[in-house]
């Protein structure tokens, strides 16, 4: 398959369906992926949501109207994996789990997320402000269910041995851009154009490290 967008330095993304493209890729030294949960989050208004700050308002979309079996199709793709929205799938207990604090404040979105992993240990958790005018990092959000870039950085920090980088459902490719700035080969699924855009566009863009420290 010809990618959208490849850096020449083992950054790659692709624009199709998963179940698409992962028989031609080969085997990653880890999966990290933030999939759809299959909760209609991609219809919700959040411009309502936040109680002392505006959230901000994202196009309606229709990625999240059902959950796929993603699981099926790409875990076998990688030795090792995390998954945010672990919860919310079928997976065999595991003792780390990685938890993000949001430190939301006053809304109605979730105080934290949970991500499963399979890297053995204890579950970890941290800090990270993403919501309203004291949020850390300078990101552009442009992404609803985007995660920050110190988070998937933080995330990678668990599997040092892990060189290639497997993540099915990019987004705006948070995770490729954290993967780049740790000197590791990433290759990112996406079955929207448009996201796949502005991923290699702030993928072009250098690795400029604005998320915040860890």
């Amino acid at each position: 398959m010809t990618p959208y967008y490849d850096d020449g330095k083992g950054i790659v993304i692709y624009n199709g369906r998963c179940e698409d493209v992962l028989p031609a890729l080969g085997r990653f030294d880890l999966l990290l992926t933030d999939p759809p949960y299959g909760i209609g989050e991609s219809r919700n208004d959040n411009g309502s949501r936040g109680k002392l700050a505006q959230s901000k308002q994202y196009p309606i979309e229709s990625w999240d109207d059902c959950c796929p079996q993603w699981f099926a199709d790409s875990m076998p793709h990688a030795a090792n994996h995390i998954i945010w929205g672990g919860n919310y799938f079928d997976l065999p207990p595991q003792s780390k789990w990685l938890i993000w604090d949001k430190e939301n404040g006053k809304t109605d979105f979730a105080d934290c997320e949970m991500a499963w992993t399979d890297l053995g240990g204890a579950t970890r958790m941290i800090q990270h402000q993403w919501h309203g005018m004291l949020r850390k990092g300078n990101e552009e959000r442009v992404h609803r269910t985007q995660k920050p870039l110190a988070l998937m950085k933080w995330c990678l920090s668990f599997a040092p041995a892990a060189k290639t980088i497997l993540d099915p459902f990019m987004g705006s490719g948070t995770t490729l851009l954290a993967a780049k700035l740790e000197g590791r080969s990433a290759t990112g699924i996406e079955i929207s154009e448009k996201y796949c855009e502005i991923a290699a566009n702030r993928l072009a863009q250098g690795v400029l490290d604005f998320g915040g420290d860890a």
